[in-house]
């Protein structure tokens, strides 16, 4: 069998060669990042994110407004949708002469606002609201289905809702009879008024979260 080639200090040509490579900073590089997970892609941060690696708290409103200058954003689109999802989902309500459900909040005008100034934030809001109801009314002529109205809140503030008002209106051709007329109004703002408040008052803390 013929023997590997040696030097005159004993080393063979294959024990030079792995020297070499073993001496090679490319070769180590290779072999320490085999099976490594390859390096993370650059990504350019964004403007908070910057705010926040300078170790800066997370500052309210718009990030051009740092200097404590007024700013202020409509919330009316949500506002809107808000307000119609929670009043139609008050409760019915029964009371002596028959039953009476919300089935449509037909119309919320008004403005809701967020104003920031000096990286303070102040809500506010104030609405007029339209809202069909049905009952069920017993009559002389017997119970009488499909009974419509209409209920307004004419001004829905916020911080004020304890001088919240309701106003109700059901026609002489819905009710004939103008006594139980003005009984089952009077019922539905006994009925409904503390239910819409309450509502109301749940959006009040949604909006100053927002």
């Amino acid at each position: 069998m013929e023997e590997d080639a040696t030097d005159a200090g004993g080393s063979s040509a294959m024990e030079k060669e792995e020297e070499k490579k073993a001496s090679s900073y490319r070769y180590w590089v290779r072999s320490e990042m085999t099976g490594a997970a390859p390096a993370p892609l650059p990504r350019k941060l964004t403007e908070r994110e910057m705010v926040l690696g300078n170790g800066k708290p997370l500052p309210l409103g718009s990030l051009w407004n740092q200097a404590g200058t007024w700013e202020e954003k409509s919330l009316n689109s949500w506002a809107w949708k808000r307000i119609k999802d929670l009043l139609q989902g008050v409760e019915p309500v029964e009371f002596e002469d028959g039953k009476a459900q919300v089935v449509e909040v037909s119309s919320c005008s008004g403005d809701a606002t967020l104003v920031t100034v000096r990286q303070k934030k102040r809500v506010g809001y104030s609405f007029e609201i339209d809202m069909k109801v049905k009952m069920e009314v017993a009559t002389d002529e017997g119970l009488k289905k499909d009974v419509e109205g209409t209920m307004k809140v004419p001004e829905a503030c916020y911080g004020e809702l304890d001088d919240l008002q309701l106003e109700i209106s059901i026609t002489q051709s819905q009710i004939a009879d103008a006594a139980q007329r003005s009984r089952v109004t009077q019922a539905l703002v006994t009925s409904f008024l503390p239910a819409i408040r309450c509502k109301l008052e749940q959006f009040e803390t949604e909006l100053k979260e927002r």
